[in-house]
């Protein structure tokens, strides 16, 4: 059962497109990882699922109801629907630790003995029940982002959004954090949504994964079938020629329907060609209905055979050059 429905969501400042036409649902107890390059449209997207900015079209279903278009006095108990988790922790320097976590409850007005109760369960559940009394800079780093966990789970929500939530934090703290939140996700059933541009913290707590890139879905999976194979940040390399040389391998490019799952389409093209294949990158295609693969197969040259059957399994396919084995 869906608990988050985006479809055919639009943003744009000045003009410039931020969201192209996004389209996703997220299931009651997913964790979905968004991620792309930086300008990709991640925060545009994660300020849109929270109500904090307005699309300028399209449908954002939170358990039926539609933040896109939702009037200010009725989106707000809806966003206490949703908990955050912010990068930099965002704690209050003048309030304990406790009273950091009880600060959404005050905000809707629980009354205080139902707080102290939550809270004392809340900081048990992140492992702080010795630093209630504690003020945020007594704290590790880690800490700070246990109790900002805490505090996005105050007041119950259905949906925690986590933006870089562990880019902040070294590599032994970050992995405390990642299996504190999938320990969440697991026993408590809560719907995660994260961007990062971080492989290990996907790979470590997506159950899906969504590449964005110049404010569109350029790739959506299982993280085997993503992160595997791709690399944000690969492209082509600079001493790519037009014809095959001794030792070359060879780059094809492929148009493949947006929704295609990767990992079979290679695994498929290895068997064919008896040679290795890994994908070099993935770039929009000017049809929403498209996504681009550059594909690099470790052959001499590519046969007809091989072509043939590229172009019956895909919507086109070329190829664009040869690059010595080494690159």
């Amino acid at each position: 059962m869906s608990l988050l429905q985006v479809e055919h969501l639009t943003r744009s400042f000045g003009g410039q497109p931020a969201l192209k036409d996004i389209s996703f649902t997220v299931g009651k107890g997913d964790s979905l990882g968004i991620i792309g390059r930086s300008g990709a449209g991640k925060s545009t997207l994660l300020r849109c699922l929270c109500g904090l900015d307005r699309p300028q079209s399209g449908r954002i279903l939170l358990e039926g109801q539609d933040l896109a278009v939702l009037p200010e006095s009725q989106i707000i108990p809806l966003r206490r629907r949703i908990g955050l988790v912010f990068q930099h922790f965002n704690l209050l320097t003048s309030r304990t630790v406790a009273a950091n976590v009880a600060l959404p409850l005050e905000i809707a007005g629980i009354p205080r003995d139902q707080r102290v109760k939550r809270v004392a369960e809340l900081l048990d559940l992140v492992g702080l029940a010795d630093h209630a009394n504690k003020y945020p800079a007594m704290l590790s780093g880690g800490q700070k982002q246990r109790v900002g966990i805490a505090r996005a789970l105050a007041a119950q929500p259905a949906l925690l959004l986590c933006d870089e939530a562990t880019s902040a934090l070294d590599p032994e703290t970050t992995e405390s954090i990642l299996a504190l939140l999938n320990s969440i996700n697991r026993e408590l059933g809560l719907t995660i949504v994260f961007i990062t541009h971080e492989m290990d913290v996907v790979r470590a707590l997506a159950k899906h994964v969504l590449v964005l890139d110049h404010g569109r879905i350029i790739a959506r999976g299982l993280p085997a079938d993503i992160l595997e194979e791709t690399s944000l940040q690969a492209a082509l390399p600079p001493n790519m020629e037009r014809s095959p040389q001794e030792g070359s391998h060879a780059v094809v490019r492929l148009t493949v329907d947006q929704n295609l799952i990767m990992a079979p389409l290679l695994q498929n093209v290895q068997e064919m060609c008896q040679t290795q294949a890994s994908l070099l990158r993935v770039i929009p295609a000017e049809d929403a209905e498209y996504q681009v693969l550059d594909v690099l197969l470790q052959v001499g040259d590519v046969s007809v055979a091989t072509m043939n059957f590229l172009q019956q399994n895909c919507h086109a396919a070329e190829v664009v050059g040869y690059v010595p084995a080494h690159s």
